[in-house]
């Protein structure tokens, strides 16, 4: 068994920003593997070059485990360099089974635990995993998510909505049966932050670029980030009395589009309609 240092928390007490972060990185990224005799193993490869994540795991890991390395021809490179972490403990593996962590192919039915666990740090071994942080081809600061769960999604989306405001529609691409979500800009500032706070259990390489997120500022030539508008029940009365997207666009200083969707909402049933009062 590897040694435990005195008063550690209990193994995968997902209240524990490290467990926490462990976890939804093994979600992600580790295998559960089943034989007979109860007899089976998680295995987690990366990146030679994040071996050091792995070395973390293995140490708040109370069961014995071993770290090799290979290189293999991949379709990405001819001479793959990769790190391989696996656990054979029966105890261990119940622990994550029960959990979350499915025997088998998982990628379409992970979910967010049942159990109390730190939100942030969940997402962020998520991403670490399964996402990217950094900036794209123009300069733009963004996080993003690729992920083939309904639920990991869902609960990204809600994350991301209550910490930043900003909304997110969830559609499977036709290609990869996957969602594609993403953050730019100033939320995904604010996102990456939150999620790669000092200090915190992640990839390094992923750290520095969350950390590097903060020294953009939105030139002075780039309009603003759209801030969505309420309708007010004054609008909607003088909406419906104008009975014109144009003319009500021009009245309410919105666009003839805005007015065109609130009218069909209005007159659909989808939002109610303003009192007589």
């Amino acid at each position: 068994m590897a040694e435990r240092e005195p008063n550690a928390p209990q193994f995968m007490d997902l209240t524990v920003p490290e467990y926490a972060y462990m976890f939804g990185f093994l979600q992600a990224d580790g295998h559960l593997h089943r034989q007979s005799r109860q007899r089976g193993r998680l295995t987690v490869e990366i990146t030679a070059r994040d071996i050091d994540l792995l070395r973390r795991f293995q140490k708040l890991t109370p069961y014995n485990s071993s770290i090799t390395e290979r290189t293999r021809s991949t379709n990405f490179s001819e001479r793959a360099h990769s790190a391989i972490w696996t656990l054979c403990s029966l105890k261990a593996r119940t622990k994550l089974n029960e959990l979350g962590l499915p025997y088998g192919r998982k990628s379409k039915t992970i979910a967010p635990p049942l159990a109390e666990f730190s939100r942030r740090d969940y997402l962020r071994g998520v991403i670490d995993a399964d996402g990217s942080v950094g900036y794209t081809s123009k300069g733009f600061p963004f996080v993003s998510l690729t992920t083939a769960s309904t639920a990991i999604g869902t609960y990204l989306c809600q994350f991301a909505q209550q910490l930043t405001g900003a909304e997110r529609s969830m559609k499977r691409n036709t290609r990869d049966a996957v969602y594609n979500i993403l953050y730019m800009m100033e939320v995904a500032q604010k996102l990456a932050a939150d999620l790669y706070y000092p200090g915190c259990l992640s990839l390094e390489r992923k750290l520095r670029a969350a950390d590097s997120l903060v020294a953009w500022a939105r030139p002075a030539s780039m309009r603003n980030a759209y801030t969505q508008r309420r309708w007010t029940e004054g609008e909607d009365r003088m909406l419906l009395e104008l009975n014109s997207p144009k003319a009500a666009a021009e009245t309410l200083a919105r666009t003839t589009q805005s007015c065109s969707l609130r009218l069909w909402r209005l007159r659909t049933g989808q939002v109610p309609r303003p009192s007589d009062q």
